[in-house]
């Protein structure tokens, strides 16, 4: 495949000159050695691939059983509307707490224990027996994902500099193929097992088991200084040195030097100390000063709103509508796997363009046609409405796609995807809660779905906005 140039980090690649001989190696060990960072490339993609299958099953598979969880652990339609909010809080809870696990233990570190916390959390959720306990048992399943979520770009952008665009729509079709498959299969699967569904929950511990496997070989591959460098960043300690030592005089300096008049004033721009060097390129960026940051922060919460509207609710649409349950999972199932070819089309597109802009425009518009669709004819097109709210809800891999291109360095997309899926599902905790506070007491499907209608609309606004050519680092 070709090479990506827009996603790499020109900081982090100096152009070679004639006659130089090879730069060292980057992830260089602290006692000299220099192993060649492809031996950890294979476990890298399989782990990727499974640590994404297993990033929504835990969602999907409770959506397609809400009626009967509901029913089992006697919850009205507002405790649903609870339960359907819990994802989107644990991910922002948790997901804020990714970057500093990860210049703690090392990414691969933290996505295999969040692998472990997804197993755990599925095996103990189908024990519960009452709402407090199988909420408590979700949430450790949550926790698990909210880190792996956060670290998803982090891992590619580590191992696959080149390659982001293409490793993004690689773990974003898995991610949407696990979506899809558990959505598809828990309702059928649940039959198969005697029509408990508990046991067609807790069947999906096995997926998770087997995605901590190889994770395990990369615990190895811990060099705090190449995960200060291509993921979590420096400190803050080390920040403050790099730019005293590299990026000119502090500002006291530049106070004395200005009053000695050896010096330039404290308006002039800060000189150098050592000719030729650049700042440190992956001194992370405040992201909170972005609007970008802030733009992408939105766009990431309204569609995260409406793609777990979706997975938690859509099927009951449809069954209400007169929609036979199993088909009800069919097609919520659909939905999801639109996700698997345009996951992997998508992010490549972006990366091609200049502003994602038009990629925006375009999924909000299928979202509007499908939850229209939905309004006025659930049951009569509910395959076509499917179809459509399916490519809306690939404004997420679009969204991930955007965080790797507007940071240009490893410090500055860990930062920036931890502050805008924290922020994001912040945004989007209200939605699914706010959708069965609706249904409940309106009794019927009309103001939640114009909800759903209505919020594509801001979510094209900072979607424009989150797309368009410029990075973090610039407007920090």
């Amino acid at each position: 495949m070709p090479d990506e140039p827009k996603t790499l980090d020109p900081a982090a690649r100096p152009a070679a000159t004639a006659g130089d001989s090879p730069a060292p190696d980057r992830d260089r060990r602290a006692d000299g050695a220099a192993p060649s960072r492809t031996r950890f490339l294979v476990p890298v993609t399989v782990g990727l691939v499974l640590a994404a299958l297993n990033l929504r099953p835990a969602i999907t598979s409770l959506g397609a059983l809400l009626e009967e969880v509901s029913e089992g652990l006697h919850m009205s339609g507002s405790v649903a509307g609870v339960l359907t909010s819990v994802p989107p809080l644990c991910f922002a809870v948790f997901g804020i707490t990714a970057p500093r696990l990860a210049r703690r233990f090392g990414p691969a570190a933290v996505v295999c224990a969040g692998m472990v916390a997804i197993f755990t959390g599925l095996l103990l959720r189908p024990l519960a027996g009452g709402t407090a306990g199988f909420l408590a048992a979700s949430a450790l399943a949550l926790m698990g994902i909210a880190v792996s979520n956060v670290l998803m770009p982090v891992i590619v952008k580590r191992y696959f500099p080149d390659r982001v665009g293409t490793m993004t729509g690689l773990y974003s079709m898995a991610l949407a193929l696990g979506t899809s498959v558990a959505a598809a299969a828990t309702v059928p699967l649940t039959d198969a097992l005697g029509g408990d569904w508990r046991l067609g929950l807790g069947v999906w511990a096995a997926l998770a088991a087997l995605a901590v496997l190889p994770w395990l070989p990369l615990l190895r591959d811990r060099d705090r200084d190449r995960v200060s460098r291509t993921g979590a960043g420096p400190s803050r300690t080390e920040t403050d040195r790099l730019s005293r030592t590299e990026t000119g005089p502090s500002r006291t300096e530049t106070d004395r030097l200005s009053r000695t008049g050896t010096g330039s004033s404290r308006t002039d721009a800060p000189v150098s100390r050592t000719e030729g060097k650049a700042p440190a390129p992956d001194a992370a960026p405040r992201v909170t000063r972005s609007r970008t940051a802030w733009a992408l922060g939105a766009f990431f919460g309204l569609q995260a709103t409406g793609a777990y509207i979706t997975m938690g609710w859509m099927p009951q649409i449809f069954r209400d509508a007169g929609v036979p349950a199993s088909t009800a999972g069919v097609l919520l199932a659909v939905t999801m796997v639109m996700g698997v070819p345009l996951a992997f089309v998508i992010p490549r597109l972006a990366t091609r363009m200049k502003t994602q802009g038009p990629i925006v425009v375009a999924l909000a518009l299928c979202g509007l046609g499908g939850y229209t669709g939905l309004l006025l004819a659930p049951a009569a097109g509910a395959w076509v409405w499917a179809v459509l709210l399916g490519v809306s809800n690939c404004a997420f891999p679009l969204a991930l796609t955007m965080i790797g291109m507007r940071s240009r360095t490893g410090a500055g997309v860990v930062r920036l995807s931890a502050f805008a899926q924290s922020v994001g599902y912040l945004i989007s905790i209200p939605g699914p809660l706010l959708v069965g506070v609706l249904y409940q007491h309106s009794g019927g499907w009309g103001l939640p779905i114009a909800l759903m209608g209505g919020l594509m609309v801001p979510q094209m606004i900072v979607g424009i906005l989150a797309g368009r050519d410029r990075t973090v680092e610039d407007e920090c």
